[in-house]
């Protein structure tokens, strides 16, 4: 199934595919916090969930959603679709998945700035055709060399790179796929996730293979999130770093964690380099202005002062 299946092939909307077929990545978790981030600079987003299975960014979505009904409380909601890619006794899923991936991304070239896609951690034609339509590539990487197999492999002793794994020339071939079509590029950028503050061997000798392998793949390397618990609190209420943090929204007062999981997001927001619309650079001005700047950003000082 080639890029040339999808009638709609999106002409306003940016593409972001967050893809490995490795889990435990934070796929989810990255999709999240970057549609909330985008939305929160006044873009229009949208999301698809692929991951027919766990639903991860489905349930996440879902979880937001209650949250603000419950709470009252004035939560960006992206708009969403979830895709059941779940085969049938007749061979007739992944037709209707297609189907219905199509149908969205119909619906949602014209009326959006950015869609995210959340990939699950197999591959399957769905999953090689989102990453052909992706303008950004984001890739979560847990900072270690069982995950980076899904890449490479390496020398033992030096740790050199000495072959391209199964994901990697996959999204290789993906990126082929795209320039053969609309000679678009695709921005491919790794992220490392849960980072460690302390230097190790471990972080050094990743740095450098993800830095030889970068030279040969042309992707770019970014610092992502670490290992937090805030993280993981966030997702029964549908939350994300770039949230007030309340006793009331999460049930804690913010923390210096909230601060630093805060800067994460916006960090990689800028790495990212995404074309923001400077339109809804001005709804989002206006939106903080209408409710009283109840979305000001959360600093050092308003931690320490409590």
């Amino acid at each position: 199934m080639l890029i040339e299946s999808v009638v709609g092939v999106p002409k306003s909307a940016h593409v972001i595919v967050i893809g490995n077929e490795k889990g435990g990545s934070g796929k989810s978790t990255t999709s999240m916090h970057v549609a909330v981030a985008l939305l929160k600079s006044g873009q229009r987003v949208a999301t698809i969930d692929l991951d027919s299975r766990q639903k991860s960014l489905t349930h996440y979505i879902e979880n937001r959603r209650s949250w603000s009904k419950r709470t009252n409380l004035r939560l960006e909601i992206p708009t969403h679709y979830h895709i059941d890619c779940a085969g049938d006794p007749h061979g007739e899923g992944d037709e209707a998945a297609f189907s219905a991936f199509n149908q969205a991304i119909c619906s949602i070239e014209h009326d959006h700035d950015f869609v995210v896609i959340d990939t699950p951690g197999s591959d399957d034609d769905l999953m090689r055709l989102a990453h052909s339509l992706a303008d950004t590539l984001i890739t979560p990487l847990n900072d270690s060399f069982v995950d980076f197999d899904v890449l490479a492999s390496v020398d033992p002793e030096t740790f050199a790179v000495i072959g391209v794994s199964h994901y990697a020339a996959m999204v290789r071939e993906a990126r082929r796929q795209r320039r053969l079509v609309d000679g678009g590029l695709t921005d491919w950028v790794i992220l490392r996730n849960r980072l460690t503050a302390i230097g190790s061997r471990n972080k050094q000798m990743m740095a450098e293979s993800l830095n030889e392998l970068s030279r040969q793949m042309a992707f770019r390397l970014a610092d992502g999130f670490s290992e937090r618990v805030v993280y993981r609190e966030f997702f029964p209420r549908g939350l994300t770093a770039l949230d007030e943090i309340t006793e009331t929204t999460l049930g804690a007062k913010p923390s210096l964690s909230h601060v630093a999981a805060r800067q994460e997001v916006r960090a990689l927001l800028e790495r990212l380099r995404l074309p923001l619309d400077e339109r809804g650079r001005r709804r989002a001005a206006a939106r903080a202005e209408w409710v009283g700047c109840a979305s000001t950003p959360l600093e050092v000082h308003d931690i320490l002062a409590d």
